[in-house]
């Protein structure tokens, strides 16, 4: 029978991108014993760099401890468990050739699963990262004590040493909505688009380029008038007409021109666009059922949820990098914004099938640069009284 190792990694940015780090650790399975840890500041470069770069190093070190071991890998990056389990395509080039190394490292064990796990349950990984990000930031060597219970690094296989050096560290906690961010956020205020005559009769509106009813023109101009004098930086809208049209009138308040970016739109609905729940339920009835039960189910022609999310956990990252810490108005569909509101709270993909969020609806994510996101809103629709019409 093969040894069981278990893999703690996490990995981050001050900026994303900005100063970069991993942490990364090994235990014994059945009895928990911290066998090696690593930390190393990774220069420049975004999260999902330097949370690959954070698996990558465990995955070496538990090739250094027992290479025939069977691994189970635990992080809280979604994007990277998704991806190296093979449930979501990686499509940013610049992560593809650290997911072929991290295979290559994997490929020797007798197995290896990827397991997401909440922020709070990868303390120690979040510690040891957060020591690299320090390090990077401040130009200096990882400054870290061994931990006890286990060995040091030096189990680990060395990776090459970049700007700011390596070193081990006891487990300290991770940071939570309930500590105090040490850094301002990058602020998105997520305005659902207004009605259109597919949303009044509760249609699967798609990729279809459906404008607005006269109602969702109101709740636009509800939405400009509510958010003038808000401190908004920037307006990003998907490319559909029905976002587009609804972005306007707040990007005019504003005085502000509209970005526009593919990855907000909404889900391809294929066969489903412009059906009803029911019509869907009496027609495809095994396809619906097989939707509904899992994510990665896509209807015939279209596009599943979860390829969905990480589409839009892309564009997220790629408009944090562009508007660090400055308040943004993201434009977008239901999906899109349910997608952006599961992930900010660590919830599972079901979750999706568990929000309600009205047309013009408002919500609110602020996103820190060390590393939480807090839900700020969800759903809210005060701004559409009866006078928004």
């Amino acid at each position: 029978m093969s040894r069981r190792l278990v893999i703690e990694a996490d990995g981050g940015s001050r900026g994303n991108p900005g100063p970069a780090g991993f942490g990364a650790l090994v235990r014994d399975a059945d009895t928990g014993e911290l066998l090696a840890e690593v930390a190393e500041a990774v220069g420049r470069a975004t999260n999902n760099v330097a949370e690959y770069r954070g698996l990558i190093a465990g995955l070496a070190a538990a090739q250094g401890l027992d290479p025939a071991a069977a691994v189970e890998a635990r992080m809280d990056s979604k994007l990277v468990v998704e991806q190296m389990s093979g449930r979501w395509r990686i499509k940013h080039a610049a992560l593809r050739p650290l997911a072929e190394e991290a295979r290559a490292k994997a490929a020797g064990f007798a197995a290896v699963s990827y397991v997401w796990v909440p922020r709070a349950d990868n303390a120690h990984a979040d510690a040891l990262a957060n020591e690299a990000m320090n390090a990077a930031a401040e130009g200096r060597p990882v400054r870290l004590a061994a931990a006890s219970g286990g060995a040091a690094d030096s189990a680990a296989e060395p990776p090459a040493e970049p700007a700011g050096g390596a070193g081990t560290r006891a487990p300290q906690p991770a940071a939570t909505g309930w500590a105090a961010p040490d850094t301002e956020p990058t602020r998105l205020v997520l305005l659902r688009h207004g009605e259109t005559p597919m949303s009044t009769e509760q249609r699967f509106a798609g990729v279809g380029d459906i404008g607005l009813t006269e109602t969702g023109h109101a709740q636009a101009r509800a939405a400009a008038r509510h958010l003038a004098g808000s401190g908004i930086d920037v307006v990003v809208s998907s490319p559909l007409r029905r976002a587009r049209d609804t972005a306007q009138p707040v990007a005019a308040e504003l005085a502000l021109p509209v970005e526009v970016d593919e990855g907000l739109r909404e889900t391809d609905f294929g066969a489903w666009e412009g059906m009803t729940f029911g019509e869907v339920q009496r027609s495809r009835p095994d396809e619906l059922r097989r939707w509904l039960a899992d994510t990665a189910a896509a209807p015939e022609g279209g596009e599943s949820f979860a390829a969905v999310a990480e589409r839009v956990a892309e564009a997220r990252e790629k408009l944090l990098a562009r508007h660090t810490g400055r308040t943004v108005l993201v434009v977008s569909h239901v999906t899109p914004i349910k997608v952006l509101l599961q992930q900010a709270l660590l919830a599972p993909p079901e979750a999706l099938f568990r929000m309600h969020l009205d047309v013009g609806c408002l919500s609110r994510i602020d996103c820190f640069s060390d590393g939480p996101t807090l839900v700020r809103s969800l759903n809210d629709t005060g701004h559409l009284g009866p006078g928004s019409a």
